[in-house]
């Protein structure tokens, strides 16, 4: 079993003995329909890992604090869903270019107060960002969270997290990619 087999088993387990915030049961899985949806709406690929969570783990409802976001629909927790929240994001960036949404970096599960864990899609790894809107500009708003996906759901099971208790005052990098990844949104 490789190493990713064996975090897909642990994340599995964990998803069906533990229910998020406002998520009643684990939902489905998406089908490859739902997927490739996704994809033809975002405009790119979901990196392998975060494509297997959805296709084999659930449709949203596990992972740390308010688990992960559903991918195209609106789940019974009342958040937004994957897909439409990053549309959302990009049309709001556009229409005020001092808080730009950058290309490829997907929401995908809500800390409150406007932030998010996000994915950047544009590296199969998916390095996880912390998008925190509570900043004075937008580019202090945006934290390297985790290298990748699997380093970020490895913290979340191993309940290493910034966000448990035992680790707030763990300090983030700032994201150094943001005016490059938003540069040009701002030109065009």
């Amino acid at each position: 079993m490789t190493e990713i087999e064996q975090l897909l088993a642990r994340v599995a387990s964990e998803a069906r003995n533990t229910r998020p915030w406002g998520w009643p049961s684990l939902p489905e899985p998406v089908d490859a329909a739902a997927l490739s949806r996704a994809k033809a709406a975002l405009g790119f690929a979901l990196p392998p890992l975060l494509a297997a969570l959805y296709l084999r783990i659930g449709d949203g409802g596990f992972g740390p604090e308010y688990g992960l976001l559903p991918l195209l629909d609106g789940p019974l927790s009342g958040e937004p869903a994957v897909v439409p929240q990053y549309l959302a994001n990009r049309e709001s960036g556009r229409k005020d270019p001092d808080w730009p949404w950058p290309e490829g970096i997907l929401p995908i599960s809500h800390w409150g107060c406007g932030m998010y864990a996000c994915v950047d899609c544009h590296s199969p790894e998916g390095p996880v960002l912390l998008f925190e809107p509570n900043a004075d500009e937008a580019d202090h708003a945006w934290y390297v969270d985790a290298p990748d996906l699997t380093t970020w759901l490895t913290a979340w099971l191993d309940g290493t997290g910034w966000y448990e208790e035992s680790n707030d005052s763990t300090d983030m990098a700032s994201w150094p990619d943001f005016r490059i990844r938003t540069a040009a949104a701002q030109t065009s």
